[in-house]
C-alpha cells in the first residue's frame, strides 16, 4: 500500500511538473532588438572651447561602432532604442551629456546603467548652466543637436509602429538608492531647488492607438498600459521581471495607480506627423480592451517626475528586454 501511495505521489508531481513546463513552453518571449544591451555605439565628441574644450564619451544602443566628432546622432542598424544621452548645442557652444552607460554584469555580459547626473556648462560672463539629468532610454529617437532646455519632450520622437498585443513586458533590473535622497529641480537657467522626498526609478509599457487629422495632429487612445516604480534599493539582481499589460479602461482596476493613467496634454511626447514635423501625441481617451495597437512605447529611467527633477546618484540598470506572448 504504502509503495502505491508513494509512486502515485511520484506520478502526481511529475504530472504537476510536465503541466507547468507545457505552460512555460506555451509562451514566448520575443527579445526587443538589442534589448540584451550587448551592443553599443562609442561617440566621441570635442566641446567648445568656452567651456574648457574637453573631450566627452557618450553611449548609444545599437551596433558595435565608434564615432568621432561632434556628429549629430541618428539611431544605427535598426536600433529601436535611443538615450537621454546627447549632443547639445545651447548658445553656439556644444556640450555633450551622458547618463547612459554600458555595464558589466557580475555573472558576465553586458547591461544599461542608468543614473540621475548634474550637467554643467559654465563660461564666465556668458553662460551658466545646470541641468539634472536622470538617465534613460526609450523606443523611439532622440532628435539633435539639443538647441535648448525648454519643453524636453519635443527633442524626443517616443514610440516605434507596433500593431501586437503582448501580455506581459519582461527585463532584468537593479536598483540602487543614495542615502541623501532629496530631489533636485534644475531646470538649466535659473536658480535650483530642493524638493523633500527621494525619486523613483520607473520602467512601462505602453500601447497605444494614433491617428492623424487633416491638420497634421497628431492623436492616440490608451490601448494597453503596464507601468511600476522602484524607490527601494534592491538585493542585486531581480531577474525576469515582468511588468503585465491590462488592456482598455484600467482606473477601477484594484492595481491602478495614478501615474499609469493617461498623459497629460500639456505633457504628450511628440511623434513626426506624415508631413515630417514634430507635433505633440495627445491621448483623448481608454480605447477599447479588445483594440489592435498602432505604437509601441517602452521607457526605463533613473527618474519618474517632471523634466529636470531627479535624485543625484540614483541608479538603476537593466537588462534582457523583451515581450512575453
Amino acid at each position: 500500500m504504502k509503495t502505491y501511495i508513494t509512486n502515485y505521489l511520484i506520478a502526481t508531481v511529475i504530472g504537476m511538473i510536465a503541466a507547468c513546463g507545457n505552460q512555460v513552453r506555451g509562451e514566448t518571449v520575443e527579445p526587443i532588438k538589442y534589448g540584451d544591451m550587448e551592443q553599443w555605439v562609442i561617440r566621441h565628441l570635442k566641446e567648445s572651447r568656452i567651456i574648457g574644450g574637453k573631450s566627452k564619451t557618450l553611449y548609444e544602443i545599437g551596433p558595435i561602432a565608434t564615432i568621432d566628432g561632434s556628429v549629430p546622432y541618428v539611431n544605427r542598424g535598426g536600433s529601436p532604442w535611443a538615450t537621454s544621452n546627447v549632443m547639445a548645442k545651447v548658445s553656439g557652444v556644444t556640450k555633450g551629456s551622458n547618463a547612459v552607460f554600458p555595464d558589466t554584469r557580475d555573472t558576465g555580459g553586458r547591461c544599461c546603467k542608468l543614473s540621475t547626473v548634474m550637467e554643467q556648462c559654465k563660461a564666465l560672463g556668458i553662460i551658466n548652466i545646470e541641468v539634472i539629468v536622470p538617465g534613460s532610454i526609450f523606443l523611439g529617437s532622440m532628435l539633435e543637436p539639443v538647441k535648448s532646455t525648454k519643453n524636453p519632450y519635443s527633442k524626443m520622437e517616443m514610440g516605434i509602429p507596433f500593431s501586437k498585443r503582448p501580455k506581459a513586458l519582461q527585463f532584468d533590473y537593479k536598483l540602487e538608492m543614495p542615502t541623501n535622497s532629496d530631489r533636485i529641480y534644475a531646470p538649466g537657467f535659473g536658480s535650483q531647488k530642493t524638493i523633500p522626498g527621494h525619486d523613483n526609478s520607473e520602467v512601462y509599457i505602453i500601447l497605444q492607438r494614433r491617428w492623424e487629422d487633416e491638420n497634421g495632429n497628431l492623436y492616440a487612445k490608451r490601448v494597453g498600459t503596464g507601468r511600476e516604480h522602484y524607490g527601494k534599493s534592491t538585493h542585486g539582481w531581480v531577474n525576469g521581471h515582468r511588468i503585465p499589460v491590462k488592456y482598455g479602461d484600467i482606473t477601477k482596476d484594484p492595481d491602478f495607480k495614478s501615474y499609469m493613467g493617461l498623459i497629460p496634454e500639456e505633457k504628450s511626447y511628440y511623434a513626426r506627423n506624415s508631413k515630417g514635423k514634430m507635433v505633440p501625441v495627445k491621448e483623448v481617451g481608454w480605447d477599447s480592451p479588445d483594440a489592435t495597437p498602432t505604437h509601441l512605447l517602452v521607457m526605463a529611467s533613473a527618474g519618474s517626475g517632471e523634466a529636470y527633477v531627479g535624485t543625484p546618484g540614483l541608479t538603476l540598470w537593466v537588462d534582457n528586454f523583451g515581450l512575453v506572448y
